[in-house]
């Protein structure tokens, strides 16, 4: 049998980038846990097994709340990342029970069913006013035109970030998400210690002003819990804000534009979609899956675990693959084939357990806005050039996609 470095998973390769999901299936039909060496993980490609550990408990997104470092056998962060970690490690996606519990209990009050419904006509409204921009001008760049404005705008909105902070966002959100790469480089890592000491320098003079003038916003909401007795303190405040900001728009941007450079792809598919509006729900699904925006996410191994006959140890990492899930053929039939009708769609995109996208409904309405308006105002929309790949691979999606509108 081959060894796993014979096989073609390279998350540096640009050949890989391009088109990972073949590898993908090199790696199912080698087994259900590979070790890689270069990330020092184990990769789990299936669909069974990566929904499974989703759900266990003996897997942790943190493992400081049971180890130290030295306890787990791993090293301490640098002392110049501080800035960064001190960001993260107070989110509530790095934090696990009863931390992760405690702010994930005041954050969902912000996205029940009835509270992200409300914003149902903002985000229609906000999407029908950029694509119409689009339409203008004849065309643009579906990037940086719809897909980043719009999520950004309404998590902004969500959150009480004026609007004319709001062009600060989205780079800082960019620089942080760079370290959740596969072993980022120093200079990735400078940028984003340099982003996280600003975001959360912003944030805490906005947390300031709220508490001396409320508002209606989410911030203004975490303060009220924290002083009727739900105990948050600022860097909570902050740290939740931050992974509000970038969890709440960053799948949204890539399911965009990774959806249409599909679509363009397959045309008879896009035709489909044009004649046929109401197919837009089960498009938005199927795109997720067909090229999904969050490849690969990790875990901690708290107590052993076996996959397979294969002790895996605590202490170790677990990179389980999204992706690869997502083109499993023993869940979805003909799984390299987009159906944009495909009714059994069990896709993981929005991760599963107590780390589920508390966004997803929200992410949900975004893209069919966006969709919609594109279907409705833009019908002649056609690619007007190649577009470029991101040098990335947890966070897959495109620096640009150039569109024109005949």
């Amino acid at each position: 049998m081959a060894g796993p470095l014979d096989l073609a998973f390279d998350p540096w390769d640009p050949a890989f980038l391009a088109d990972p999901y073949p590898a993908y299936a090199e790696l199912r039909a080698h087994g259900r846990v590979i070790r890689y060496e270069p990330t020092d993980q184990w990769l789990v490609p299936h669909h069974a097994d990566v929904s499974a550990l989703l759900r266990d408990r003996r897997l942790g997104r943190t493992y400081q709340h049971r180890f130290s470092h030295e306890d787990f056998g791993r090293t301490a962060p640098p002392p110049a990342h501080e800035p960064f970690h001190t960001l993260n490690d107070h989110g509530m996606l790095d934090l696990e029970p009863p931390d992760h519990t405690r702010i994930r209990r005041l954050v969902s009050k912000a996205f029940t069913p009835r509270t992200v419904d409300r914003l149902r006509p903002y985000v229609h409204g906000l999407a029908n006013e950029l694509v119409a921009a689009l339409v203008a001008d004849g065309g643009g760049d579906l990037l940086t035109d719809v897909a980043e404005p719009l999520p950004v705008a309404v998590i902004a909105e969500m959150l009480g970030i004026p609007e004319a902070d709001r062009a600060q966002l989205r780079p800082w959100s960019a620089a942080i998400c760079g370290m959740y790469e596969l072993n980022p480089k120093e200079d990735t890592a400078a940028r984003a210690v340099r982003a996280s000491a600003e975001f959360s320098d912003y944030l805490r003079e906005l947390i300031a002003a709220r508490r001396e003038k409320p508002g209606e916003d989410l911030i203004s909401g975490l303060i009220a819990a924290h002083d009727e007795g739900d105990r948050l303190t600022e860097q909570e405040m902050i740290s939740t804000a931050v992974l509000l900001l970038n969890a709440g728009h960053e799948a949204t941007v890539n399911a965009t534009v990774n959806g249409w450079w599909a679509l363009f792809r397959n045309p008879g598919q896009l035709a489909a979609l044009r004649a046929d509006h109401s197919l837009v729900p089960s498009a938005i699904e199927e795109l997720m899956r067909y090229d999904t925006p969050l490849q690969l996410f990790e875990r901690w191994v708290l107590d052993d675990i076996e996959i397979d006959g294969t002790v895996i140890p605590r202490g170790a990492e677990i990179a389980m693959l999204f992706g690869s899930a997502n083109h499993d053929p023993a869940v979805f039939a003909d799984p390299g084939r987009l159906d944009l009708t495909r009714a059994d769609n069990p896709h993981i995109s929005f991760s599963a357990g107590i780390h589920y996208c508390i966004g997803a409904p929200l992410a949900r309405i975004e893209l069919a806005a966006s969709m919609t308006a594109l279907l409705e105002r833009a019908p002649t929309l056609a690619l007007a050039g190649d577009p470029r790949r991101k040098p990335n691979f947890v966070i897959r999606g495109l620096e640009g996609l150039p569109v024109v509108v005949r």
